[in-house]
């Protein structure tokens, strides 16, 4: 077994093991509160932490390690191999008993994502990939939609933001599902369920890293706001922006969101 297919394994095997633990926490009335930005976080996402964290540093002592529940540590930035881990990925939805959320893992090698395992135990999915070997969705091969224009686009988003005038046009098509997990979201795409997403806030890493091999090794393309690659383990673990699509569309859905961008830029200067 080569190194890549050993890694990919041992992301598959724990995050299962981790869907395992935080399913045994959902549905029901546990412990959640506030970070300092807001965001909800529970004892699951705790519980999950813990455990990834325990068998990655088992595992794979000489790797770095970054959660969204761990206090972050510059040590991070002199390792070549980096497990980016979001324990449970859409808490909201998690909280409130429903099935958008998951449990993110992802190998960064030099930057770049070479395994990444999304297991979403409360819809019954595990996403997989391994860069240069495609991607699969519970051991079936994933494969975007073939969408050449905005035409039919499925969106997920909130359906009034179709026609929301921050867009150059209404987007000609339709609002399908929209988990409050943004991996989810990315790998929707993956599986032919959406042809476009993006988001014009920045977004952590853990928050994308997995997703965003699955969605590429699936054939899509997806980029920062500003149309550059996504690169790992960057001093401040943010991604400044998403256009994800299929490669017909990426250029018009990354045109759209530059203009809807700028467009809230401007109205809120006017406001100031």
């Amino acid at each position: 077994m080569t190194q890549r297919s050993a890694d990919l394994a041992l992301a598959a095997e724990i995050a299962g093991n981790a869907a395992t633990i935080a399913m045994g926490h959902f549905g029901r009335a546990g412990k959640s509160w506030a970070k300092a930005d807001g965001s909800p976080v529970s004892e699951a996402d705790m519980a999950v932490n813990a455990y990834l964290k325990g068998v990655i540093a088992a595992a794979r002592p000489d790797d770095g390690w970054l959660s969204e529940e761990c206090a972050d540590t510059p040590g991070r930035l002199d390792k070549r191999r980096l497990w980016v881990v979001d324990p449970i990925d859409g808490t909201r939805d998690f909280l409130r008993g429903r099935s958008g959320w998951a449990v993110s893992v992802a190998l960064v090698e030099d930057g770049a994502v070479r395994v990444a395992v999304l297991a979403a135990p409360a819809q019954k999915r595990l996403y997989a990939a391994s860069a240069g070997q495609g991607a699969t969705l519970n051991g079936a091969a994933l494969k975007v939609s073939g969408l050449a224009s905005l035409e039919g686009v499925r969106l997920p988003i909130d359906p009034p933001n179709l026609t929301a005038s921050f867009w150059p046009s209404p987007w000609p098509g339709t609002a399908v599902a929209k988990p409050n997990s943004l991996a989810l979201r990315m790998a929707m795409l993956a599986a032919d369920e959406a042809d476009a997403w993006m988001e014009g806030r920045s977004v952590a890493e853990w928050d994308v890293a997995a997703a965003s091999l699955i969605l590429t090794e699936a054939g899509g393309i997806v980029t920062d706001r500003h149309g550059a690659p996504l690169r790992f383990n960057q001093p401040q673990p943010l991604v400044h922006g998403l256009a994800a699509a299929t490669p017909a569309l990426h250029p018009q859905v990354l045109s759209r969101l530059d203009h809807a961008l700028k467009t809230l830029a401007a109205r809120r200067r006017m406001v100031a």
